[in-house]
């Protein structure tokens, strides 16, 4: 049982971490794009 906790708790930290990372990564994409967008209506 405890090793079972041990995996679960492992595979849980994982995606907690990778979905962080690709937060980051899809949230700088999107506020770089906008900021594209507003630039090039400004001209």
């Amino acid at each position: 049982m405890e090793d079972q906790l041990k995996t679960i708790l492992i595979i849980v930290i994982s995606v907690s971490i990778f979905g962080l990372v690709v937060f980051v990564f899809v949230k700088n994409y999107i506020k770089n794009k906008i900021k594209n967008l507003i630039d090039d209506q400004k001209k």
